[in-house]
């Protein structure tokens, strides 16, 4: 291969890493290569070494991270602490390539947080560790060795770490994926607890849950929540919610949180952490601030023209909406409040370009997927779906009577539910393939399905498991085409 061609596969190569959680900082869990045929299962690895028992598996999953020169990296729960490490794997055949521990503590919450590492484009893994504090390894790609690897970097300085480890590591936790820009920034966002007294920054600033920034060089800034919303009844961020970046990088998006258990979309600066904007997120139907909650992991989602999407609940649960909650729309401004989707608990909506379904022809260049389920245990009938929505095209909702965002296509659960209705589909972001006009899967039945779009069926399955009621997790694409799915705390390598 000459120089130049090496150099472009390189690239091309390089724009198909899977970073993190829903595949880049705007969140559009779109792959830039074609998934492989889900004909047999390549190879497996547990993310879960102790999971939760009782009939339902109540833990999040970090995503996977495929490097551009195919290494899987996983993040794996190792006990019920919880406590984590991250493995790297060969894509190839699943054989560990190295693993690191984490002395990372997650936020309190019924469903167990996952650990949210990820990759930037240079590439550099971070990780969260203790106290707030980040991991990072240079070559994720090789080996970790040294004394000085991983690397430790703290957003308010690790001499300020150093010298009160005890203290900040029982009083700051990182509570969020992290994020990365394509300069290889990161964003995340972080809880300061009551008993913190005096623990401050390089600056002498006195720190506060916030959102924080650590640039490529390693040099760190925050805000405080209440800054950021301008509303000193703000408590944190949004257990669970990455943040997102405009299609410019120049905005960063997160859900805050406040003591009435609703909340706000607030816009910051990138660079500085400014405050740009806020939005009350609130009920469509009811006209009250819509519900946050801890155990879900709705990230915002940011379109190719800038408009933010951002999963709620309803408020009052459940009678309402049976538990859907509502896919809130922004522009990117946060001063016009759109169209709603009708469903929204725990999902983070995936980009799929208009082009990909050739029958369509409304006013949108592209389309959101999302979850669809409506849940018999909450009054709904239990016709669980998927569904590909308009976002600038409307119909009315048949639970609610609201304007809402129009079906473009759905696809019901193809397995029936003991309990009535049909097994929930399992996803909360759903990865997209563009080149084949189709979008991964993951369903409580124990399957992985190819939703193919162009013929509104589900074409390609495989079985993973034979099921299990289970928190949702992500789906995601490598750069050789291998679809990875999490199910019953397993990893599954899916493909030819």
């Amino acid at each position: 291969m000459t120089f130049v061609a090496a150099t472009l596969a390189f690239a091309a190569s390089a724009g198909a890493q899977w970073n993190g959680f829903a595949h880049d900082a705007q969140h559009s869990a779109q792959s830039a290569v074609a998934a492989d045929s889900l004909n047999d299962v390549l190879w497996t690895t547990p993310v879960d070494l102790d999971p939760p028992t009782g009939g339902f598996l109540s833990a999040h999953y970090g995503s996977p991270m495929i490097t551009a020169a195919d290494t899987v990296i996983v993040p794996v729960k190792t006990g019920a602490g919880p406590v984590f490490r991250v493995d790297a794997r060969k894509a190839s055949d699943g054989s560990l390539v190295w693993t690191l521990p984490t002395d990372y503590i997650p936020p309190s919450s019924l469903e167990v947080p996952p650990l949210g590492p990820v990759l930037t484009s240079q590439p550099v893994l971070y990780f969260p560790g203790v106290g707030g504090t980040v991991y990072f390894v240079d070559n994720p790609d090789a080996a970790c060795t040294g004394a000085q690897c991983p690397g430790q970097l703290a957003f308010y300085g690790m001499k300020n770490f150093k010298k009160h480890r005890q203290a900040f590591s029982a009083e700051v936790l990182i509570d969020t994926p992290l994020t990365a820009d394509s300069a290889g920034n990161i964003y995340f966002g972080f809880s300061v607890g009551k008993q913190s007294g005096s623990l401050r920054d390089t600056h002498g600033k006195k720190l506060k849950s916030g959102i924080a920034r650590i640039d490529a060089g390693g040099n760190g800034t925050w805000i405080s929540v209440k800054a950021a919303a301008a509303d000193k009844n703000v408590t944190g961020v949004e257990i669970n919610c990455a943040p997102a970046l405009s299609p410019d990088g120049k905005i960063v998006y997160v859900a805050v949180s406040d003591s009435t258990g609703g909340g706000y979309l607030v816009s910051l600066n990138s660079s500085t952490l400014a405050p740009i904007a806020r939005v009350r997120l609130m009920d469509p139907v009811s006209g009250n601030a819509a519900a946050l909650s801890s155990e879900s992991s709705s990230s915002p989602t940011v379109g190719p023209d800038g408009d933010v999407y951002y999963g709620v609940l309803e408020n009052p649960c459940c009678d309402e909406n049976h538990h859907r909650g509502f896919l809130l729309h922004f522009d990117a401004k946060l001063s016009q409040t759109k169209t709603p989707g009708a469903f929204g608990w725990d999902t983070t909506a995936s980009i799929v370009p208009a082009s990909t379904i050739a029958s369509y022809s409304g006013p949108s260049s592209y389309l959101l997927a999302t979850k669809y389920n409506n849940y018999e245990n909450w009054g709904g009938n239990g016709l669980n779906k998927v569904a590909v929505l308009d976002p600038n095209a409307t119909e009315t909702d048949p639970v609610t009577g609201l304007s809402v965002m129009n079906e473009v296509e759905t696809v019901l659960g193809p397995t029936p539910d003991p309990d009535g209705g049909v097994k929930e589909w399992c996803i909360n972001s759903a990865a997209v393939d563009p080149t084949t006009g189709s979008i991964m899967v993951n369903s409580e039945d124990g399957n992985l399905y190819r939703w193919n779009l162009a013929s509104n069926t589900l074409s390609e399955m495989v079985t993973l498991t034979t099921g299990y009621d289970e928190a949702y997790t992500p789906t995601a694409i490598g750069v050789d085409g291998t679809v990875y799915a999490i199910q019953d705390g397993i990893l599954f390598a899916v493909g030819n």
